[in-house]
């Protein structure tokens, strides 16, 4: 997290919460400091054997099952040098910072309201209400719609008042794929772009084996 003189400015990664249809952006959650890690986890989804079918553990039926997992910090000092010019921070601290992060996995409260409503009345939901898209953004050439599967707060620091100035915030995600999401949709659109470039790049490498000391196919 610390800075050095002339070192090359860093983007900013962050959360980009979508309308469930993936048409509008309802906010923007940029990190405020970028993870030191990110851990990524891939599972292949291989076909089951059958048994005397030989040609089935070479198959797979469909994308990976893949996995991150991530730490973020969240630091009020450098506000709060400044009190008048951050005056939410003052008076709460880092209460906005975890509250934006935290709705990413609670449903709104009007969400509720209507649900409750609705079973007053005796209407039988059959579908819960559609979920915002959400999408983890680590620079322009990695956008991917996930879904939170953990979610742990430390909270580290207070002040007088016992509001948190100083946290630290695990995620666990689950990269969303087209097994998740419907071709055509928007999270649909975003993991197969991924993907794509993914096999860009791995084309790069090309088929010769020289490089492995071969004269040639073995």
């Amino acid at each position: 997290m610390t800075t050095f003189p002339r070192s090359p400015r860093t983007l900013r990664g962050g959360f980009i919460v979508m309308d469930a249809d993936g048409l509008a952006v309802r906010r923007t959650v940029p990190f405020q400091y970028n993870p030191d890690t990110l851990t990524r986890s891939l599972a292949p989804r291989g076909a089951t054997a059958d048994a005397g079918d030989r040609l089935e553990p070479t198959r797979l039926v469909g994308p990976p099952a893949e996995t991150m997992k991530l730490e973020i910090a969240l630091d009020a000092t450098d506000r709060l040098e400044k009190p008048a010019q951050n005056a939410a921070t003052a008076a709460e601290g880092i209460a906005a910072d975890l509250a934006e992060l935290e709705t990413m996995v609670s449903p709104a409260v009007a969400d509720l309201e209507a649900a409750e409503a609705l079973t007053s009345r005796g209407t039988l939901e059959i579908l819960p209400l559609p979920s915002p898209l959400l999408l983890l953004v680590l620079g322009a050439n990695r956008v991917v719609p996930v879904r939170v599967t953990e979610f742990a707060i430390t909270e580290e620091a207070f002040d007088t008042r016992l509001n948190p100035v100083l946290a630290r915030v695990s995620l666990g995600l689950r990269v969303m794929t087209t097994d998740d999401l419907p071709f055509g949709s928007k999270g649909a659109a975003l993991y197969l772009t991924a993907a794509r470039r993914r096999e860009r790049l791995a084309a790069r490498r090309g088929a010769g084996v020289q490089a492995l000391g071969l004269r040639g196919a073995p």
